[in-house]
């Protein structure tokens, strides 16, 4: 096996989802062959400002595009893509994050590999690329982001240095770096309600809601989450409210009171985008919550 660096381009010709698929063209079939169960590093550069190194995923298999001949598609392993807390630069004081990119004297290199879309990165430059992005003391530093003394850290307490993958496969890590994510994304303001609260220390009330369910193979993308206060979140897992395609907001009226309705929604009726369009709901989580949660409960089972 052998860790990838892979373009991604959002005004790409390639049908990408990165915590999905990956679109390829034959030339690059052999290297992505070798990098089946193996961790891959996602690159975009931006002409307004290089995006860099900004997700990480496990490539499960690889198939033929049934679609266009010559073209094959890498299927991201369930459960295994997670975004970068911040993204990572092609350059750090000039000099390239990657081995291969590095001229002798620490320059980086122009052409040839440096533009390909699949390139072989080394173990080393894995483990760097990933620390800065996720760094190994991020539940720490999200436990002590409003309380520089939580009450059950021990005094003179040593994070124990875990190994990146280990890491990388941590549920508890892992829900850190997307409630961070998600809530960064939407401004930490609620999608549905519209609020914006914080606490007397400061901290934000709203939560990191998945639209589809790690445990029905949902992703930790920030595209298949949504910031929502307490209260909507409970009714969204438990499918009393909803998103079209539209993102106008779905309410199971027969089952949520027309008076909680009126308390809980923003007057538009719409979901509230988050800052950035490329970290809009994913239309396929939306559907997917709508055709096997929305309306799904039982009215016998709620009390208001």
């Amino acid at each position: 096996m052998v860790k990838l660096v892979l373009m991604h381009k959002a005004d790409s010709i390639y049908d990408d989802q990165p915590d999905q698929v990956y679109d390829f063209p034959r030339q690059y079939l052999k290297a992505m062959n070798e990098a089946v169960g193996d961790w891959i590093v996602y690159y975009e550069p931006v002409k307004a400002g290089q995006r860099g190194y900004f997700a990480l995923a496990v490539i499960d298999r690889i198939d033929p595009n049934p679609v266009v001949p010559g073209r094959y598609l890498a299927r991201i392993r369930p459960g295994s893509f997670l975004e970068m807390d911040r993204h990572v630069p092609r350059l750090i004081e000039g000099r390239p994050m990657e081995a291969a990119l590095t001229a002798p004297d620490g320059s980086p290199l122009s052409g040839g590999l440096a533009q390909s879309a699949v390139r072989r990165i080394t173990e080393g430059d894995f483990a760097r690329i990933v620390n800065l992005g996720l760094p190994q003391r991020l539940e720490d530093i999200e436990a002590t982001r409003y309380d520089p003394r939580p009450f059950d850290m021990a005094e003179g307490a040593q994070t124990f240095e875990c190994p990146v993958v280990e890491r990388l496969l941590r549920r508890s890590y892992r829900d850190v770096a997307f409630r961070r994510k998600v809530r960064d994304a939407y401004d930490y303001r609620c999608a549905i309600s519209g609020l914006r609260l914080r606490n007397g220390g400061g901290r934000p009330e709203v939560q990191a809601a998945h639209i589809r369910p790690v445990e029905h193979q949902g992703s930790d993308s920030v595209r298949n989450g949504l910031a929502l206060s307490g209260t909507l979140h409970w009714m969204f897992d438990r499918g009393l409210i909803s998103v079209a395609d539209d993102h106008s907001i779905l309410v199971s009226r027969n089952k949520v009171p027309a008076d909680v309705v009126d308390r809980l929604l923003s007057p538009g009726g719409r979901l509230i985008p988050p800052r950035d369009p490329r970290d809009a709901p994913h239309p396929e989580n939306l559907r997917w919550h709508r055709e096997n949660v929305f309306g799904q409960i039982a009215t016998g089972d709620l009390a208001w």
